[in-house]
Formats: structure tokens, C-alpha cells, sequence
């Protein structure tokens, strides 16, 4: 199997398969032709300077044709993709790039400072540069299901984030969420607005959209309710992929428009409200479906097309997907998920996520059996956030745990104990906050920060977290 030569090279050349917009608000517009040309091409590149079948290639760029035109590239080539956040700090990328073993980083010159200053030894790509499509194309390989694709990392509640690696029927394997959730049809223009680093968009950037002979859009731009709103409407998208907390935002902030040509919208990443799907369905004239997955594991759920929404369910498994609740966690069977998963053993897959099911076997979503964090759609371990603030000379102890929020579903808390010589107060409050986004990616700073005189502890020591979780609340 080979996603370049299978997918891409298989759709009409002459048809639309990608628009972009750049920050600047460059907007054009790709064939699959071209697109398959590009790629081509920069995976010739990639083969002259030494990079090949196995090896890992990183893209630390925005929501930009260069690169999508990289991942296809290494895909063709037989290399694998490791999508990073713009937002991850130098240590935090050079951690990624050591334990995925990368050999070269197609970088946005933007983020080019932060590339130099992880240490990164590496082949460096800047982005955009035309040179990248000079050389000869590169053919297609035969590629075994079980190589690796794509390499992501995923936050946990203790230690480093966790590397989740996927091998190439990964991407085939979208077809099922592409087309029973995700909705994309051909001649649709597909908008997956989630940040290149995002799994969502690996998955549904392109990938899903392709996979359905529909056209994609990729924007570069920061989250404006009012531009996601106008950009919707004056590219005619038919099916937008949104984070709830973008719903959310954009129906608190502006006036929510009638979008007639919008006939599909689903969300992911973390839970969406039914009062916000009444208020799209009200206002806008379309129902949002959930949906549910993991970076280990792919979608897994969602709210079936054809069916009436449920508002609040994140929908049901996908077919031919065994998921299941036991003792209140949602299960997966990895062998129904094979197309997703490398390196996970037969057994029963626990995702972490309270769930429960009703009698006809939609999925509601209740929270995390662990200390994970998740805001905005971003999952926050809290040992990230406490070392973070454990490195500033005021601190003496501190924990991180979720406290709720209207818009972004949780923020992070931050409850710290002030060593001797240092005055609590909104002063060092701001100074915290200032601290931990230098020191991590800055969706990760705590947005509350309380100070006390001592955390409380089990006999034992321990640091009773559902205590503070339920002061939070």
C-alpha cells in the first residue's frame, strides 16, 4: 500500500483537492495533480539528501499546502511523519525529536529559532522554499501495513508525554470515520480547522477528505470566531470539523450566521455541550455530531449520519469497531482497531474515560478516571504543569488539576505553596503564569492560580487531588 500512489495519484489530476490560505491571506487553490506533482518532488528531495524508507521526518509548521505537500512526500518515500504543535518550547520538541529518533524537521521559517535552539542536529527544511520542488520526483514504494506512518505523542498524568506510534493501514483505515462520521462526499470542500500538530488533523486535515474524492482546506491563521465564520461562508465549506471549544467560543462571541451551504459539521477532541448544539442547530441550521478518539487509538465513535443527533452523546462505536463500557470506562478491543494501533498488545484497550451507554447504545461522556486535563481539546498532563512551576525559585510545592470553564470545557488550576521570602498575590500569580509559558507550550499555563499555606496530604504524604479537584469546582 502506498497513501501517495493509492489515494492521491488515483483521484482525477484535473480535479480540486486542496485550497489554502495564508496567514497573509494568500488564497489558492491545488489539483490533485499537483498536489501528487509536489509531493513527488519533495520526496525526491528528501531520497538525495539521505532520507528514506523507516526513517522519521518531523513537521513543525502551520495549516499550509507545504505542509501537507511533506507528509504526502514521506509517505511516498516510505517515511514516516511526526506532526509537532507550533506551540511545543525547545526542550519540549527536542525531547520529541530525540525519543522518535528524527533525522530531519520541515520547519516553518517562523519557528526556525525554536528549531535552532532545541539542539536539533538534524536535516532542517525551511518552509516555504521553492528549491524543495526542483529535483526529480521520487517514485512510490511498496509499503507492508505494519510500517510506520505517522508517530505522535500524547500527554499522560505522570513523566514525559507517551510516544503512539500508527503504521500505514492507519491511514486507509480512516476510511471508516470518513465516511460514517466525518461525512466528507466528492466535490465537497472539507475544513478540519484543528492545528497541523493535532492528531484530529493528521486524520482529518486531507487524509479523510481525500479519501472520499473530496477537496480539502487548510488555513493559517489563529482562531477569530468572525474569520472561522466568514472564511466558512465565502469558501462555500460544506463540511467543517471544529473542536467544541471553538463552537462554543464562536456561539458566545459573535452572532451565529445561517450557513446554507454547510451541510455537514462534527466535532472532536473533547465533550460538546447540547446547549451548543441546540444553539447551531437554532441559529445556524445544522446539527453538530460528535465524536470520540483517541491519539492511540484513531476515532472510535461517533454520531451516526442518517440518524437524529443526540445532544451531548458522542455518538455510537463506529462499525465494525468493539468498544464497550466496564466498571464505567470505555474499552476497546485493539485487535477491531488493527488498522489503528502498533505496538499494543491483544488486551483490552482502557481509554482513561468515564463513560456510560444508554439502551441503544450511544456513548455519553462523564470525565477522566485519572488527573488528565483536558482544555480546549488539549490533553494537559499534570506533572508537565507542576514541574514547570516547581523550576521557579518561588515555589515550594505546587499541583495542577482541571478546573471547569464555560468555554473551554476545563482550565488549569494551579495550587501553590509560596516558599519563605516570596509574597503571594496576583503579582506572582502573573509571574507563574509568565514562567510556565516560557518553560512549556503556553496552552498549557494555569489560567487559575491559588496560593495556600500547605496542600493536603494522606498520612502518607500523598497529595489528596480530589480534594483540591472538588474545591475547584
Amino acid at each position: 500500500m502506498n497513501f501517495a500512489r493509492d489515494v492521491v495519484g488515483k483521484l482525477p489530476g484535473y480535479e480540486l483537492g486542496l485550497v489554502s490560505i495564508s496567514a497573509e491571506g494568500e488564497r489558492r487553490e491545488w489539483t490533485f495533480g499537483e498536489i501528487g506533482d509536489r509531493s513527488a518532488r519533495v520526496g525526491g528531495t528528501l531520497l538525495s539528501a539521505g532520507i528514506g524508507r523507516g526513517d522519521v521526518v518531523a513537521t513543525f509548521a502551520g495549516n499550509r499546502p507545504e505542509w501537507v505537500f511533506a507528509m504526502v512526500a514521506c509517505w511516498r518515500i516510505g517515511a514516516a511523519v511526526l506532526p509537532c504543535n507550533e506551540q511545543l518550547r525547545p526542550n519540549e520538541l527536542a525531547k520529541r525529536l530525540e525519543i522518535a529518533h528524527a533525522r530531519a524537521v520541515f520547519c516553518d521559517e517562523r519557528n526556525l529559532d525554536t528549531v535552532e535552539a532545541s539542539g536539533f542536529d538534524g536535516l532542517v527544511f525551511v518552509v516555504p522554499d521553492n528549491s524543495l520542488y526542483q529535483g526529480p520526483p521520487a517514485p512510490a514504494v511498496d509499503l507492508a501495513a505494519d510500517e510506520l506512518a505517522l508517530v505522535a505523542f500524547t500527554s499522560g498524568t505522570s513523566g514525559e508525554p507517551k510516544i503512539v506510534r500508527h503504521g500505514q493501514r492507519y491511514l486507509a483505515g480512516q476510511r471508516v470515520q470518513a465516511e460514517h462520521w466525518y461525512g466528507a462526499r466528492g466535490g465537497d470542500l472539507c475544513w478540519c480547522t484543528a492545528p497541523s500538530g493535532w492528531s484530529l488533523s493528521t486524520r482529518n486535515a486531507f487524509v479523510a477528505p481525500w479519501l472520499r474524492g473530496a477537496a480539502a482546506l487548510v488555513h493559517d491563521s489563529r482562531f477569530d470566531p468572525e474569520e472561522r465564520l466568514e472564511v466558512a461562508a465565502r469558501e462555500r465549506v460544506q463540511v467543517l470539523c471544529m473542536a467544541p471549544t471553538e463552537y462554543r467560543a464562536i456561539a458566545a462571541r459573535t452572532e451565529l450566521p445561517r450557513l446554507p451551504v454547510l451541510r455537514h459539521a462534527v466535532a472532536a477532541g473533547e465533550s460538546l455541550n447540547a446547549e451548543i448544539v441546540g444553539a447551531w442547530r437554532d441559529q445556524v441550521g445544522i446539527e453538530i455530531r460528535d465524536g470520540y478518539g483517541q491519539t492511540e487509538t484513531g476515532a472510535l465513535t461517533g454520531m451516526p449520519i442518517g440518524r437524529p443527533v443526540r445532544p451531548g452523546s458522542m455518538g455510537r462505536p463506529l462499525p465494525g469497531y468493539r468498544v464497550w463500557v466496564e466498571d464505567g470506562e470505555l474499552c476497546v478491543d485493539p485487535a477491531t482497531v488493527a488498522t489503528m494501533m502498533l505496538g499494543v498488545s491483544p488486551d483490552t484497550w482502557r481509554t482513561g474515560d468515564r463513560v456510560h451507554g444508554d439502551d441503544d447504545g450511544y456513548l455519553w461522556f462523564e470525565g477522566r478516571t485519572d488527573d488528565l486535563i483536558i482544555s480546549s481539546g488539549y490533553r494537559i498532563g499534570p506533572s508537565e504543569v507542576e514541574s514547570a512551576l516547581a523550576s521557579h525559585p518561588a515555589v515550594h510545592e505546587a499541583v495542577a488539576v482541571a478546573a471547569p470553564d464555560e468555554i473551554r470545557g476545563a482550565v488549569v488550576r494551579a495550587v501553590v505553596v509560596v516558599r519563605p521570602g516570596f509574597e503571594a498575590g496576583e503579582a506572582l500569580a502573573a509571574d507563574l503564569q509568565a514562567h510556565v509559558k516560557t518553560v512549556t507550550a503556553p496552552y498549557k499555563y494555569p489560567r487559575l492560580v491559588d496560593f495556600v499555606d500547605a496542600l493536603p496530604k494522606t498520612a502518607s504524604g500523598k497529595i489528596k487531588r480530589a480534594d483540591l479537584r472538588a474545591f475547584a469546582s
